[in-house]
């Protein structure tokens, strides 16, 4: 059980809430001009929260409709882009998402699936 729970559940819509706020942006940051890397950022973004809240809900019951749920998101969040007339709807987003969130459910599997647990330790 997690002593600062709370707080790694801010933490962990604080990503949701930055991740739509990069995606709905007008002019959002491009470090690379590459169109692939575009899709490697999405994956990164969606294993980074499926990762995070994966650690916080430990049954699996619970880490499947979370990442149900992540996948869902990155679809909406598609969807909107292609509402806004200056950001695009891709299908390739989506499987970059719904991949990324794969990648986070299986690395919570590994040892840093116990990061924040060994965080909370450190910080007592």
């Amino acid at each position: 059980m997690l002593r600062y729970r709370k707080a790694w559940l801010a933490g962990g819509w604080g990503l949701v809430a930055l991740v739509a706020y990069l995606s709905l942006m007008p002019n959002p940051p491009e470090p690379f001009e590459f169109h692939m890397v575009d899709k490697v950022e999405h994956g990164l973004a969606y294993a980074a929260m499926s990762w995070w809240f994966c650690q916080i809900y430990q049954s699996v019951r619970i880490r499947v409709s979370v990442c149900a749920a992540l996948v869902a998101y990155g679809v909406l969040i598609e969807i909107l882009q292609g509402m806004t007339g200056y950001r695009y709807f891709e299908y390739a987003d989506m499987l970059a998402d719904s991949i990324g969130v794969l990648l986070g459910w299986l690395l919570a599997r590994t040892a840093l699936g116990r990061a924040f647990v060994l965080i909370e330790k450190i910080w007592r």
